[in-house]
Formats: structure tokens, C-alpha cells, sequence
């Protein structure tokens, strides 16, 4: 999935800027008094919005799109008098899925390629400062501040409290915005967290780069692109033995639904 942009209603505008079939002014002259005017009406607003975000998603990706013949084939839908038969409009529908499939596809390799460039530049310079540590892996880490408890072991269940940006600083998850550590068993997370987090003796606050392929490589989740470099300050509140109280372990908030599993 590509990042779109936030659907504005400046978008809105320009996407349908567009003559309908149907005079301008005539629908200024409707008066909306009773509450079916007003819910008719909604319903025709919800669906305008919808078909204009299909189509701005479909620009987006390069695909012309002629809007008065949506408008019209609305209008014959709505009519139960459409051109084409419904096999035939299925079979169009399918061919334009597999145009911006292929188109999709190409936007999002061209832009897991610019953010695994992006990355490893980042990557080869901050390794160069001073207190950064690189493993074989390539997992990047730095000491904030280290505390005294034990190291987990990889079977371990840990609570942590974090926050994750992208290399341009771009916050994608905060523990601390929520005011709530998470818990998780170490081995169900990016391989990047289950080689970092068992470096840090529980009450460490360690800073740890993670290249693409111990992350998500080159999938795209949530707000994060493909081929992203994760940048992780990572708090290791507490360690306990798998089972020790189990009751009540939990995954909360965006984080941990987005650190589960690995990015292959």
C-alpha cells in the first residue's frame, strides 16, 4: 500500500471541479427543512466523497479517469438503466484493478528503493558517531543510559516503554504519548528487537537503529515505507520469565500491533 495524502476538502474541490448533469442551480434552490431531506441528502454527500476519493487515489497512481462519465454512470445506475450489462462491468472493473495493481506495485518498488538508499546512507554515517555500536546484523545501538538489572533471554516476556521515528524524525508510535509501557514476549517482535532489547539490562534506555531487513523490509505498515531504516529509543522497564505472570499480558495501542513479526 502506497502512503496517500490526507483527503482534504481543498482535494475534495479540485477532484470534483467538474460540470455535473444536473444544474448547479437548481440544487442551491433545495431547501433542506425536514430531517429526510437533510439524511437523503446525506446520503448522496457520503457517497460523492467516496466516489471522489476513489477517483483521486486512482490519479494518484497515474490513471486517467473521465469523471463526467462517472457522474453519468451513477445517474444510469441510479436510473436501473446502466449501458453494460453487469458481467461487462465487472469485466472492466477487473481490468482497471490489474492497471493500478501494476501501477501500485511500481510506486511502491520505486519508493522502497529510495528509502532503502535513504537508509543506508543514514545508516553509514551514524555508525561513524561516537558511541554507536554496529552488530554483524547491521542493528545499530547506542547507550543512553544503562540500568542494573538482568539481560533477557530471547523466551523472555519484557514491558518496555518506546518511541519509533523514521530517519527524517517522523514519530510513528509512542509509548510515552499514551502514558503506557507495553508487554510482550520477546520472541513475537521485529528481529531488530529481539537482537537489541536482550543488550540492555532492565532500567537501560538504549537508541537503536535497525536496518530494513530486521524490520519490515520491503512492506509497507501504517505510516512507515517500504524499506525503512526504524529508529528506536527504547526503555527496558522491566524482564520476567516466560509464564511469570501471564495473567493480564497484553499489546496496546498502534506499537506492538506494528512491532509483532518480522519484516520477511
Amino acid at each position: 500500500m502506497i502512503i496517500m495524502k490526507k483527503f482534504t476538502k481543498t482535494t475534495l474541490a479540485v477532484v470534483t471541479g467538474f460540470t455535473l448533469c444536473m444544474s448547479a442551480n437548481a440544487m442551491a434552490q433545495t431547501e433542506l427543512t425536514s430531517e429526510v431531506q437533510k439524511e437523503s441528502y446525506s446520503i448522496g454527500a457520503s457517497l460523492g466523497k467516496y466516489i471522489s476519493g476513489q477517483i483521486y487515489n486512482q490519479t494518484e497512481l497515474g490513471a486517467e479517469v473521465n469523471v463526467d462519465l462517472v457522474i453519468e454512470g451513477v445517474v444510469d445506475a441510479l436510473k436501473d438503466n446502466p449501458r453494460f450489462s453487469d458481467e461487462e462491468i465487472l469485466t472492466y472493473l477487473n481490468q482497471r484493478a490489474e492497471q493500478l495493481n501494476t501501477a501500485r506495485e511500481a510506486a511502491e518498488a520505486k519508493l522502497a528503493l529510495e528509502s532503502l538508499t535513504a537508509g543506508n546512507e543514514y545508516l553509514a554515517e551514524n555508525k561513524k558517531k561516537e558511541g554507536v555500536k554496529e552488530t554483524a546484523s547491521g542493528l545499530q545501538y547506542e547507550v543512553i543510559s544503562e540500568g542494573e538489572g538482568r539481560k533477557p533471554d530471547p523466551q523472555d516476556v519484557v514491558t518496555v516503554h518506546y518511541k519509533g521515528s523514521l530517519i527524517d524524525g517522523t514519530e510513528f508510535d509512542s509509548t510515552y504519548e499514551r502514558n503506557e509501557p507495553n508487554r510482550f514476549a520477546l520472541m513475537s517482535v521485529i528481529e531488530g528487537w529481539q537482537e537489541g532489547i536482550p543488550l540492555m539490562n532492565e532500567g537501560s534506555t538504549y537508541k537503536l537503529s535497525i536496518p530494513a531487513a530486521l524490520a519490515y523490509g520491503d512492506k509497507q505498515v501504517g505510516i512507515i515505507p517500504p524499506g525503512s531504516v526504524l529508529v528506536f529509543e527504547v526503555e527496558l522497564v522491566k524482564v520476567e520469565a516466560p509464564g511469570q505472570n501471564s495473567h493480564g499480558m497484553g499489546l496496546s495501542g498502534m506499537g506492538m500491533g506494528g512491532m509483532m513479526g518480522g519484516g520477511h
